[in-house]
Formats: structure tokens, sequence, C-alpha cells
């Protein structure tokens, strides 16, 4: 199987979600029964990377995803150096929700280039709606040392998992 070259947004009428497989659970079945709910409600946004080529079923399976929403942090669960300088609201944050690569990918750079066109995409949308940083809350170990690679922080643990965050102007380093 070999991917495009651009990410687009979920169609469930042209993106097979039930062949993605990137061997965590939680994420198949994000991908297979909830993005689309949530674009819906209006919750978020799940971008996909298809296939070149249909299956049978002429839907395009899905090699990689990611899925973005809006939230916000409370100031004292950033470093204290950083929180002295926000407001005492809540902060505006991008969430990377999920990012996921289905599993015969696994070890090809996908992953990388996944998150750095996730993040092209938040830095796109920061010039439009600003936000101090992008967070996301790591389901494994294993992810927790991808997002540190590439430069994330450790912020808290919420729900058992590790939050890990970059401000947007580290990301705006990369794009400018």
């Amino acid at each position: 199987m070999s991917y495009s070259k651009t990410f687009k947004e979920l169609d469930k009428s042209q993106h097979d979600r039930a062949s993605f497989d990137c061997g965590e659970a939680e994420l198949n079945d994000f991908i297979q029964t909830q993005a689309a709910k949530h674009m819906q409600a209006g919750i978020s946004r799940t971008m996909v990377l298809p296939a070149v080529t249909p299956l049978p079923n002429q839907k395009y399976p899905i090699c990689s995803f990611y899925t973005i929403a809006p939230s916000s942090i409370c100031r004292d669960t950033l470093p204290q150096a950083m929180g002295k300088k926000l407001p005492r609201y809540p902060i505006p944050v991008f969430l990377l929700a999920q990012l996921a690569v289905h599993k015969e990918f696994h070890g090809s750079g996908l992953g990388k280039a996944s998150l750095i066109k996730a993040l092209e995409y938040l830095w796109e949308i920061n010039a439009h709606m600003r936000a101090y940083a992008i967070v996301v809350d790591c389901l494994t170990g294993q992810a927790e040392s991808f997002y540190a690679k590439y430069g994330f922080e450790v912020l808290c643990e919420i729900n058992g998992r590790v939050r890990m965050f970059i401000p947007m102007k580290t990301v705006g380093q990369l794009f400018t």
C-alpha cells in the first residue's frame, strides 16, 4: 500500500475506516467509530492520509491520521516560570487529540511526517485563532518518547496519562 501526498478531512464515503489498524485498540476504535461523530458534533477535526489505491469497496484505506480540537489548560499546570506570565483564566491551547499510523508503515517515518503536518496545520490556524501551546495526552510510554523527541515537554499527569505540550512560539520557529 502506498499513500497519497496530502492529508484530507475524514470523509466516511471515501475513506475506509474499518481497515485501519495501528496496533492500539483505543486509536483504532476512535477512527472507526468516533472520529466522524466528533466532527459532525463540531468538537474536533480529523485529517487522514489515504492510500493511493482504493479497496474493492471503492474506499481508500487510511495510512495515517491526526485529530485536533480546541481546548484550554489552567496556568497552574504550566512550569512556574511560564505560568506566572499568564492570566488566571483558562489558557487556550490546541489539543492534538489523536495521531496514529497504520502498522504497515511503522518505522517508515510516517509518524514524524504526520506530526509535522499536524503542527503545520495548527500553526496556520494559530494565525487566525491564537492558542498558547499544543498539548497531547500520551497513550503509552512509547508515545511520550516520540513526542519528546520533537520538543514536547511533560506538563502534568491527567487521567493516568502523561500530558505533554509545546509552546506555539516554538512551533512557529519551525515554520517561519
